[in-house]
């Protein structure tokens, strides 16, 4: 049996969820999720630790290094390559969001989880 996956909290949807290479006429694009958009406002704007960031997500230091690592791969690949990033899906939780065991996946309320995290 997999072992379950620990929430990951997040600040916010970001704003823009598209971002593109001026002039850029690639139709390939790269899917940055949620949980490494945080990682990188955390890390790379915000500029936590990994312990206190992976706090505020709620997940282990570890786990937040991997998330971040992944993350970083993603932007790195989009900014050599030219191609588009869509930011977008994952496994989250907003953070203030009232404690009803909701978890978010591809930024939508996925019900079936509602009797398995409450």
């Amino acid at each position: 049996m997999p072992r379950y996956k620990k929430r990951r909290f997040i600040a916010r949807e970001p704003e823009n969820q598209i971002f593109a290479p001026s002039g850029s006429s690639l139709n390939e694009e790269l899917v940055l999720n949620l949980e490494g958009f945080e990682a990188i406002r955390l890390s790379d704007h915000e500029n936590l630790d990994q312990e206190s960031a992976s706090k505020i997500m709620g997940v282990s230091r570890q786990t937040y290094g991997r998330i971040l690592k992944e993350a970083r791969q993603t932007v790195a690949e989009a900014l050599v390559t030219g191609k588009r990033i869509r930011i977008s899906g994952g496994d989250y939780q907003l953070r203030g969001s009232r404690g009803n065991g909701r978890r978010f996946r591809g930024g939508r309320n996925n019900t079936s989880d509602l009797n398995n995290n409450t």
